[in-house]
């Protein structure tokens, strides 16, 4: 046997793949082998799949969140001055701003034949609504024919599909706004009431928006919430989002003295930094699983080394170095951690690019919502697989199961000849 072969040479290679074929004399190696193989696996398994999920959930509900709502918000006084139209136009020539949208928003009680519910009006042109893609390319029943046509824009309004359901409205049914901002009386301020008709239902996939906005034209909302023509803010879309707090100053420049300009990430910071922390904290969890799965693989190596004192020795006393037989031991115990995390990255990735097809299968076949849009604001299980992370995932995994098996392989390797010998 050429034993002066380089390091990692096919007899070696040989003799590693040998120790781990299951044997009936060994047979409590090959069961903690197998059980290693099955931890790390369902590990790697886990973890690429939890973190999919969440990577899904932020990505989903971003973009949700930026899609129907702006990027920047413009106030200040000449935002409600004479030259509104200026200030709009000034803001759209900012370079990155794609819409810039006068909104008035109130809150008020709907009233249909089923319930009553407080909802969140959204006074907006016909234009810039068209313009706001989550909502105008997904209007589920009826259209925006109609919307903002007539005095004051019209009685036409929209409203989410959730609080149609939860109402029992549909399109052309009449819908009941109450304001609290009434007209001043001799004993305080009234409500205000109106009859709108529901022109279209939209749905975003977002149940926090579909069940609880009615959008309006902004100058039938003006009237309703008595703004007279004043608005609320500028409501201002970028083409990155993530240029917001680069932007914020030329924004500021273009409104002009007085401007109060915040960005998305300051209306949803406490949101997103509780997703980064779970998200942290679940990756740091899901790390120390795959730690605990490799360790396995250090009580199958201590097994397989004592069972093969006796074969040790033999290849020392017949030339074998002792990095030679340390490399046997590695390579028989990486192979377990190896073959276990690249089938948990198959099982991972399969499992997210189907995972709302094995969803819509779990609640066939329970019967019961596996996933509720009402806790979840989404109405399905979303997954995005982040390469990158899951690079790092398979290579602290085998990283992991190369380091587990340096105790024992170190420990064959330094086995003694004569002792391992003596009593055979």
């Amino acid at each position: 046997m050429a034993f002066g072969a380089g390091p990692f040479g096919i007899w070696e290679r040989t003799v590693a793949w040998r120790y781990l074929r299951t044997k009936r004399r060994n047979g409590g190696v090959a069961l903690i082998s197998v059980i290693s193989f099955v931890g790390v696996m369902l590990a790697v398994f886990a973890l690429i799949t939890v973190m999919s999920v969440m990577n899904g959930f932020r990505a989903e509900l971003l973009g949700r969140l930026l899609g129907f709502n702006g990027h920047i918000y413009a106030q200040g006084p000449l935002v409600n001055g004479p030259d509104r139209e200026g200030v709009i136009s000034r803001i759209k020539s900012v370079p990155g701003v794609i819409q810039a949208a006068p909104l008035v928003e109130a809150q008020a009680m709907v009233i249909g034949p089923n319930q009553v519910t407080g909802a969140i009006v959204r006074g907006v042109n016909p234009a810039d609504l068209r313009g706001m893609k989550l909502i105008s390319s997904n209007i589920k029943q009826g259209s925006l024919t109609g919307y903002g046509e007539g005095e004051y824009g019209g009685d036409m309004v929209l409203i989410g599909d959730r609080m149609a359901r939860n109402l029992g409205l549909s399109v052309g049914d009449p819908i009941t706004l109450i304001s609290p901002s009434g007209p001043a009386t001799a004993f305080g301020t009234s409500t205000r009431e109106k009859d709108y008709v529901v022109g279209g239902v939209f749905s975003v996939g977002m149940s926090q928006f579909d069940e609880s906005y009615v959008m309006m034209p902004l100058a039938q909302a003006q009237l309703f919430f008595g703004r007279d023509t004043a608005i609320d803010y500028v409501e201002v879309k970028l083409t990155d989002p993530d240029d917001a707090k680069q932007t914020k100053a030329a924004i500021e420049q273009a409104v002009g003295p007085g401007a109060f300009i915040t960005d998305w990430m300051d209306k949803n910071a406490s949101y997103f930094n509780a997703l980064q922390v779970e998200r942290k904290v679940m990756r740091l969890i899901l790390f120390i699983l795959v730690a605990i799965a490799t360790l396995n693989i250090i009580s199958g190596l201590v097994m397989l080394v004592k069972n093969k004192g006796r074969d040790i020795a033999i290849l020392r006393t017949m030339g074998a170095s002792q990095s030679s037989i340390l490399r046997i031991f590695v390579m028989a115990g990486a192979s377990i951690g190896l073959a276990g995390t690249v089938t948990g990255l198959l099982l991972g990735v399969l499992f997210c690019a189907n995972i709302t097809a094995i969803q819509n299968f779990v609640e066939w076949a329970t019967g019961t919502a596996v996933f509720s849009a009402d806790i979840y604001f989404l109405a399905h299980i979303p997954a995005k697989i982040d390469w990158t992370e899951v690079g790092v995932i398979v290579t602290v995994s085998t990283l992991m199961s190369v380091l587990a098996t340096l105790p024992p392989a170190l420990r064959a390797s330094r086995l003694d000849p004569v002792e391992a010998l003596r009593y055979e």
